[in-house]
């Protein structure tokens, strides 16, 4: 599983919330986020920017650019 794909899974399941909720909440249909989470697809940037508020992180951090979220 790809960097970007393995810390949207942890993340989500850290805060306890549906795959539907996050896509809803960013604006995107759940079916592309599972793809997301299932490394099938890459976010463009507006979305990166989108999840990594959302979590609460760094884009850097959901790219594998850091290792640390903030």
């Amino acid at each position: 599983m790809q960097i970007l794909a393995e810390r949207l899974v942890n993340l989500r399941a850290r805060k306890r919330v549906s795959r539907k909720e996050v896509a809803v909440t960013v604006g995107i249909v759940e079916r592309t986020y599972i793809r997301y989470e299932n490394g099938e697809r890459d976010p463009d940037a507006p979305i990166l920017k989108r999840l990594a508020d959302y979590y609460g992180v760094s884009a850097d951090y959901l790219l594998g650019r850091k290792d640390t979220p903030d």
